[in-house]
């Protein structure tokens, strides 16, 4: 492809072309925007779900990059334009770039997006060149099955800092739709909105285009196409899946089921299928990020490979188009959320089980900080009945003293206070005030 055609093609996706929609900013822009514009330069890899906004939040760094640097010192490429489609290879990507200094001419050292960039043969030795010769500042963006291939493991070692991008948090999503408290009293007055637009959060999830989207039908729609997408784009032509239906059952037995612990000797005997190829599909689910497996505790490694786990969505909307009622799984949606949201706030050193003993007593969450058991957590979106209330902080008071941990909270849909058994302090706090704290 000529020079010249390339940088028409790109004009469309770039400031210093057509100009482009930086959209509504997400919370982990700094903390990225920090990452490229360091001294010790590292690619940004960005990796989550589809359609989670990974390109958004690339072009919003960019926007900050151009306020220090200029239009011309940036270069988007969306390897999704068709125009491409035929050119998709490690030598186009060295046609692109001398394109770019060619014709647009930078004047200090560029960032440069790539933006699907698993979809190019050979993008990383490309990029490993690019940054041994400290030619630019990377961020990568597309689907952590492919960017966290072993190929790239070798070739980018010690090269790249990874952002896990999650759909909207509620946070996010309140900011899309045009409402954002910020202080204490905004939040205390605003109750009963804020609460509303939860139950909605819960039900639909945040992945930003069904956020943005007004009519219900649409919602569900938008979040079948983003499952279907998934399953055959990131699983199915990833690990080569002949069985397609096979693994379209697995992953809505994982969706109906999610908060719920699950073994695979046991999906293998409900699937007919092998042991070995549920373990591979349900990674290849896994990796796609579509569903997240968590371990139960145990100071064993080895007790908790063998353990069952439990199954959690990426988000709750894919729950909801299944076509359920929600009403009827408030409780799981729940947990769900509060799954999700610690993950989010985790950091690198954050470890994150549950915990269960041989009398089936449960906790939802254990957070821990390296050796450090932080915080136990139950979820329990209707506490009135005194049966299920003593036995979430029965689960709880027995969880702590077995893990060492006096920090005890129960999260609720609306009741709030403190109980104290035992001397054990138990806090009890409303999904909507947790969420800000």
């Amino acid at each position: 492809m000529e020079k010249e055609k390339i940088i028409e093609i790109l004009s469309e996706w770039n400031f210093w072309g057509d100009g482009i929609e930086t959209g509504i900013e997400r919370d982990v822009l700094s903390h990225s925007f920090g990452i490229v514009n360091s001294r010790v330069n590292k690619i940004l890899a960005i990796t989550g779900v589809r359609r989670c906004g990974k390109s958004f939040l690339s072009k919003q760094i960019a926007k900050r990059y151009i306020d220090l640097s200029g239009e011309k010192n940036t270069l988007i490429v969306n390897f999704e334009e068709v125009s491409f489609d035929e050119e998709l290879s490690g030598k186009f990507l060295l046609d692109i770039f001398e394109a770019y200094n060619e014709i647009v001419g930078p004047t200090k050292k560029p960032l440069i997006i790539l933006d699907e960039v698993q979809r190019v043969m050979g993008w990383e030795r490309f990029v490993r060149s690019l940054h041994e010769k400290n030619k630019a500042r990377i961020i990568v963006t597309g689907s952590s099955s492919k960017l966290m291939s072993e190929e790239l493991a070798t070739l980018l070692t010690g090269r790249t800092v990874d952002v896990k991008l999650l759909p909207l948090s509620f946070r996010e999503f309140l900011r899309f739709r045009g409402f954002e408290p910020k202080k204490k009293l905004d939040i205390l007055t605003k109750k009963e909105k804020i609460r509303r637009m939860m139950r909605e959060y819960l039900e639909f999830g945040g992945f930003p285009e069904v956020t943005l989207e007004d009519n219900k039908k649409m919602r569900k729609e938008i979040l079948r196409k983003i499952y279907e997408d998934v399953i055959l784009k990131d699983v199915v032509l990833r690990l080569r899946i002949k069985n397609f239906m096979k693994l379209e059952v697995l992953a809505n037995f994982y969706t109906t089921n999610f908060s719920s612990p699950i073994t695979f000797n046991s999906i293998s005997r409900f699937l007919n299928l092998p042991v070995k190829t549920v373990e591979i599909y349900s990674k290849g689910l896994e990796i796609s990020n579509l569903f997240f497996f968590l371990r139960r505790f145990s100071f064993s490694i080895k007790e908790q490979e063998k353990s069952p786990r439990k199954v959690y969505l990426v988000d709750n909307g894919l729950f909801t188009s299944t076509g359920f009622r929600t009403s009827d799984n408030f409780g799981k949606l729940m947990e769900n959320l509060v799954f999700l949201e610690l993950k989010r706030r985790a950091s690198a050193d954050t470890g994150i089980f549950y915990w269960r003993d041989p009398y089936q007593r449960e906790v939802d969450f254990v957070v821990k900080d390296g050796r450090r058991v932080r915080e136990l957590i139950q979820v329990c979106y209707d506490i009135s009945d005194p049966n299920t209330k003593r036995r979430e902080e029965k689960s709880l008071i027995r969880g702590g003293k077995e893990l060492g941990c006096r920090n005890l909270s129960i999260i609720t849909w609306d009741y709030e206070g403190e109980e104290r058994i035992g001397g054990k302090r138990i806090g009890y706090i409303p999904l909507w005030k947790w969420i800000f704290r």
